[in-house]
């Protein structure tokens, strides 16, 4: 067996289309407007405000006689007034890679403003097995004896169901994925796998939150506080209001302006 840590890998985010941002801003009478903003999903987030108000510049609206300026203390506002369907808009694309079934059993509760694609165990047949170890069974010798023979254990019974049913020898490959999907029912829940996840920021923000947690399970708090300091330093204006405690060594990351 091999024993593995989550992995964090982003691999999409919202991209602005300028022409049509620019023919919009022309249309609504604020072709000069600009933003600081760090990154385009950041500058989206301030345009899905600004046109609630139509709040670009002074005197679009009669009713808006000066603006907040800047993309910061803009969606510091937006946070703080909790009008989080702005956060709603931009979207990031994570892989997460060698998180147990564990992790994705529990990321699966998430649903709203997600999208989920998980390596499929029916196609993906298994040979060595990797697996997260938590810190309570790597600090005890004795519990560490049990995990590691158990998922080695588990790896030689793979390995002896496909030398019995000689699946490297079986020519059809639906054969092949019926045996492959027989053969996963006895592998472990701590099995270490890949899933993609997608989600839009007011999202992100609260299963951050929700996940880093001192009460959730140790390897998704461990996967979080990963997902959290890589948005935090590529998207700093939406993430400027956490704080982070260390608690039993993981990042507990926490907010005032929560469920925004």
């Amino acid at each position: 067996m091999n024993c593995v840590s989550p992995k964090v890998f982003l691999v999409g985010e919202t991209q602005i289309v300028s022409q049509g941002l620019q023919d919009y801003l022309n249309h609504v009478g604020a072709p000069e407007w600009t933003s600081d903003a760090p990154s385009d999903a950041e500058k989206l987030c301030e345009v899905m405000g600004r046109l609630c108000y139509r709040s670009f510049s002074p005197g679009l609206n009669p009713n808006v006689t000066r603006v907040r300026e800047g993309n910061k203390p803009y969606l510091a506002n937006i946070v703080d007034v909790g009008h989080g369907s702005v956060l709603e808009h931009a979207v990031v694309n994570f892989i997460f890679a060698d998180v147990s079934r564990v992790v994705t059993h529990e990321l699966v509760r998430h649903r709203a403003g997600v999208a989920i694609s998980q390596e499929s165990l029916r196609f993906v047949r298994l040979d060595t097995l990797s697996a997260y170890v938590p810190v309570h069974i790597r600090e005890n010798e004795k519990g560490m004896e049990v995990f590691v023979r158990t998922l080695e254990q588990l790896e030689e019974l793979q390995l002896e169901l496909a030398d019995i049913f000689k699946i490297d020898e079986e020519k059809k490959f639906d054969v092949k994925k019926k045996l492959t999907s027989a053969f996963r029912r006895i592998a472990p829940l701590g099995l270490a796998t890949t899933i993609g996840w997608s989600c839009n920021f007011r999202t992100l923000r609260h299963v951050i939150e929700m996940r880093t947690d001192p009460h959730a399970e140790e390897e998704i708090r461990l996967l979080f506080a990963e997902v959290f300091y890589l948005v935090q330093k590529r998207y700093p204006n939406l993430f400027s209001d956490y704080e982070v405690e260390m608690v039993d060594d993981l990042p507990w990351v926490r907010t005032g302006s929560r469920k925004v």
